[in-house]
């Protein structure tokens, strides 16, 4: 920043009622509070002047932003650092993998000597308590999981970004799965379920309370197959992971840190913003509604936050607006670290009581764009904020946060403190020793494929196969029986039709005879006539 040829200015480094004493003033806190840096005004740093937030206020949200190389994984490092020592457990969601160093001491250098004592910081080397996760084993850390049931038809629907009508129809899906006991754990569980609904056997099931078209279910498999191609069939399953696993302390009452390496899937930003989205609405689901704390009881940082909302769903962008807006009363704080505020949606942005934002750079109109728009997000400044922007070196940020009343602070530029842990990652080896050594890598590591609904229906549909299997036989069977019956019985026609003819026997001859039946006939006849007289009374005439 240029030189002042204000007179005035000179005095105000010591003067309390001049601009820097009444910006510093803004950051004499009472209660606990981090120690951000020290003041920067007219181009020197103040060492006297300490730049703070008040650890309460953490719970209130917020934003550290500005170009890359500026410092922005550092300072949430420097806070990460200062919140762990507080007592207060931390989630980071490290996207290139630059934060694991975190978990063991810095190494002293002469850059970090000057530092220290130009913000009069008494900077010792130290490592924090931390705990390595990986989005269902996808890379090196402990596999966070969640079951679809879980995961619920609501959230679903909004990652699948289906229309409220096709919402509806998973709702009914996931009803239909719990009355029949069907546990809807992976990805295939949910598309057999939805397979077996549009079935000739399944259609019924679900036609006494609107039924499932075969269009619908067709959109819903399509959606889960570009789903899956995300690599999101590798977040779902079992054991599912219990997020009140991010509020612990570490033995010696610090806060735990646990940090979600995601360099591996850096490029799926549809995955990552499921897990976070997932994440929220469980801790929200579970904990309960403590007020203002005096900390909070635990802080997300999202690095790289505007992987998190590009190409994201307007349903995702509404939920994360209402899971920001409605956690706080849970104690649970959250820290957005991108670019510029404007990676960051308005309603989301206006959330962020606390702000941190390094330098921007104007090499382009769009770049020029962008600067006016950050300043215009700040509250009235002593600076001419257009121009401290472009000039602050790495570790300098513009800095404003909410006071212990909740007004915000007057702007302060500030040189910030070092992180007195390292800065950068620690080697791979030493990584997977830390991930292992975990007591919860034997509980989540290796994963379960119970049977659900999936093994369920396929097991229904096997019996069923064999069932129609078993009738078509025995069909088949009589059928073929039937056939031989009526060809045995033809043979047999056709046996007596062609077997030779006996000659008849004398009496056979006799009786056969001509004169025999002519004989018969008279005497027959006589002697009908015989009896029928004698049955009726008349007497026989006389001769």
């Amino acid at each position: 920043m240029s030189e002042s040829t204000d007179p005035a200015l000179p005095e105000d480094r010591t003067d309390p009622a001049g601009p820097a004493g009444e910006i510093a003033a803004g950051y004499a806190f009472t209660g606990p509070a981090l120690d951000l840096g020290a003041l920067l005004w007219d181009g020197d740093c103040l060492p006297d002047r300490q730049i703070r937030i008040p650890l309460a206020m953490l719970g209130r949200h917020g934003l550290v932003a500005g170009a890359t190389g500026t410092g922005k994984t550092k300072t949430l490092q420097l806070i990460t650092e200062q919140l762990s020592a507080g007592g207060v457990p931390v989630f980071l969601a490290d996207i290139k993998g630059d934060i694991s160093g975190i978990s063991v001491p810095g190494t002293a250098s002469d850059r970090i000597a000057e530092r220290a004592r130009d913000v009069a910081q008494p900077w010792e080397p130290t490592g924090y308590p931390c705990a390595f996760y990986s989005l269902g084993g996808i890379g090196p850390g402990i596999p966070l999981r969640s079951t679809v049931t879980s995961f619920g038809p609501v959230l679903m629907s909004k990652v699948l970004q289906l229309n409220q009508t096709q919402e509806q129809s998973l709702g009914l899906i996931f009803h239909y799965a719990d009355t029949k006991g069907l546990e809807l754990i992976d990805l295939k569980d949910l598309r057999a379920v939805v397979a077996f609904l549009v079935s000739d056997q399944g259609k019924p099931e679900l036609k006494g309370i609107g039924g499932l078209s075969t269009v619908t279910a067709g959109v819903i498999l399509r959606a889960l197959t570009a789903f899956e191609q995300q690599g999101a069939s590798e977040l779902f399953g079992e054991p599912e992971f219990d997020t009140s696993e991010f509020l612990r302390t570490a033995a010696d009452g610090r806060g735990l840190v646990s940090v979600l390496e995601l360099p591996a899937v850096q490029d799926k930003p549809q995955l990552f913003s499921t897990f976070l989205m997932w994440l929220l609405a469980d801790l929200y689901t579970d904990l309960p509604e403590v007020g203002d704390l005096e900390k909070p009881k635990l802080v997300f940082f999202f690095d790289e936050a505007h992987l998190l909302f590009n190409g994201a769903s307007k349903a995702f962008l509404a939920s994360i607006t209402q899971t920001v807006r409605l956690i706080r009363s849970k104690g649970v704080g959250i820290f957005f670290v991108t670019q510029t505020p404007k990676d960051v949606p308005a309603d989301v942005l206006a959330q962020l009581g606390n702000r941190v934002q390094h330098a921007l750079r104007a090499f382009t109109p769009d770049d020029a764009k962008a600067l006016k728009a950050t300043v215009k997000t700040f509250p009235n400044s002593a600076y001419d904020l257009e121009e401290l922007l472009t000039q602050l070196g790495t570790g300098e940020a513009v800095v404003t946060v909410l006071s212990e009343r909740g007004a915000p602070t007057p702007v302060a530029a500030t040189r910030l403190r070092a992180p007195q842990s390292l800065m950068g990652p620690i080697a791979a080896a030493d990584l997977e020793q830390a991930v292992k050594s975990s007591l919860l890598w034997s509980r989540y590591a290796e994963p379960v494929d119970r049977e659900s609904a999936y093994e369920k229906i396929s097991a229904e549909q096997a019996a069923a196969e064999a069932r129609a299997e078993a009738a078509a036989a025995a069909a088949e069977a009589a059928k073929e029986a039937e056939k031989e019956a009526k060809e045995a019985e033809k043979e047999a026609a056709r046996a007596a039709r062609s077997a030779p003819k006996q000659d008849p026997s004398l009496a056979e001859q006799v009786v056969g005879s001509g004169l025999f039946r002519s004989l018969a006939r008279s005497v027959g006849t006589q002697l009908g006539r015989e009896i029928s007289r004698s049955i009726f009374g008349t007497a026989r005439r006389r001769r």
